[in-house]
């Protein structure tokens, strides 16, 4: 049996995965170590898995607007949040990240270490400790670096022409670029561990000898066959740790359709947005279920007869009972109800959740709005959703490719393989 470090940071929907993988590996009798965030013990806890707070490195206390790291809902471009990404947590911080890994690496030397992708200070620690690493990616890969697959965070279809293909590359060569900008930070942080400069910042992402990416291939825009080191190995989604008990405030034999709104775990400046939804459903005759997340207060909302507003509920058993979900468009709100099989719609706001509305869009099984959509427009969405056998009939067909890709996951197997 071997030792395996995992190394991850609070950013909301990426850290249980990586805990149900570990936990997963510990389950096949591996000694495994968390490191991350002081504010995720409890959920290592939650898995029966040893845990260790970064000290050197930012180190969450809670899940509060207050401790966030990137606050990228203040970025004004897509420059600004590549700057405060690179900043905050991938460049700036990275020989702080590599400090605690090679601290813990005393107390706990591993055989293995097990990294989420952003975290360039853990990469640099394996590569100077001669560590064999892997990066595991909690949804859609993030990085400019995966061919066949259009640029994240723009919210791009598929390729359809040799056009689109020469477009999205010319795009990709752009945001290298400007991730390249943080690079003399990076052989900074290189040079204090003995190692040599590197000529691009990504060159740092070869240290790895797997990249495995927790995603549905089905959902995904990838080609059937990636290139090497990534691996598709299957979503690992659940309810968060700590999910309130639901009790429905309707009678069973209520005959109106439910609807689920989820919200980020992250604050996302969304109250607006929320509020706007909320009067959206009040106006329909339905019923729906608000689950805001602990990142907004439900005392700033008010609810009615038809729409119930809570802070937490067990989403796995709601989208079974649901016909339709409206949310934020995260990896795991946007694919756990398509593995129920419901049609979305989906309001994004930052990071993945426009690549994930694009490839709803796409495949027919869902719509998309902007943040600025008023509640009419909202009202006519929700109304799609719920009346159109097209989108019923895509959403399940999606969703079961999901599920099975769901029920295949693999990313212990892939672990114990590099082992």
């Amino acid at each position: 049996m071997a030792r395996i470090l995992f190394a991850t940071w609070e950013g909301g929907g990426h850290v249980q995965p990586m805990l149900m993988v570990a936990a997963g590996l510990q389950a096949r009798g591996h000694d495994v170590l968390v490191l991350s965030d002081a504010c995720n013990a409890p959920d290592a806890d939650a898995f029966t898995l040893p845990f260790r707070a970064w000290r050197a490195a930012p180190s969450r206390t809670d899940k509060s607007r207050d401790s966030d790291l990137l606050r990228d809902w203040e970025a004004t471009t897509p420059l600004e949040g590549i700057q405060r990404l690179c900043d905050r947590l991938m460049i700036g911080p990275a020989a702080r990240y590599a400090q605690d890994v090679r601290e813990t690496l005393q107390t706990f030397p591993a055989d293995l270490i097990v990294s989420q992708e952003l975290l360039f200070g853990v990469m640099i620690a394996a590569e100077a400790a001669n560590i064999p690493l892997a990066l595991f990616a909690a949804n859609i890969w993030s990085l400019p670096t995966l061919p066949g697959v259009p640029p994240f965070g723009a919210g791009m279809a598929a390729p359809q022409s040799d056009a689109d293909i020469e477009m999205q590359a010319g795009l990709r060569g752009v945001l290298i670029q400007l991730f390249d900008m943080a690079l003399p930070g990076l052989n900074a942080a290189r040079a204090g561990l003995g190692l040599a400069a590197l000529p691009t910042l990504f060159d740092q992402t070869r240290v790895a000898r797997k990249i495995l990416l927790g995603a549905s291939q089905a959902f995904d825009f990838a080609p059937d066959a990636l290139a090497e080191p990534f691996l598709y190995v299957g979503p690992y989604l659940s309810d968060p740790i700590g999910v309130a008990d639901w009790t429905s405030p309707w009678s069973a034999d209520d005959p109106r359709p439910l609807v689920v709104v989820t919200s980020s775990t992250l604050y996302e400046a969304q109250e607006d947005i929320l509020a706007r939804i909320i009067a959206a459903l009040k106006a329909m005759d339905l019923r729906a279920v608000v689950t805001l997340g602990p990142a907004v207060d439900p005392d700033d909302f008010t609810g009615s007869e038809n729409v119930h507003i809570v802070r937490s509920a067990p989403h796995g058993l709601l989208f079974d009972q649901a016909e339709a979900v409206v949310s934020h468009g995260g990896h795991g709100s946007v694919l756990r109800p398509l593995m129920a099989g419901k049609p979305q719609l989906v309001i994004p706001a930052v990071r993945d959740q426009r690549d994930n509305a694009i490839r709803l869009v796409s495949r027919e099984a869902g719509l998309m709005l902007e943040r600025s959509a008023e509640p009419e427009a909202i009202r006519d969405a929700v109304d799609q959703l719920l009346k159109s056998p097209r989108l019923k009939a895509s959403a399940r067909n999606l969703g079961q490719s999901v599920a099975a890709d769901a029920a295949g996951r693999s990313a212990e197997d892939a672990i114990e393989a590099l082992l």
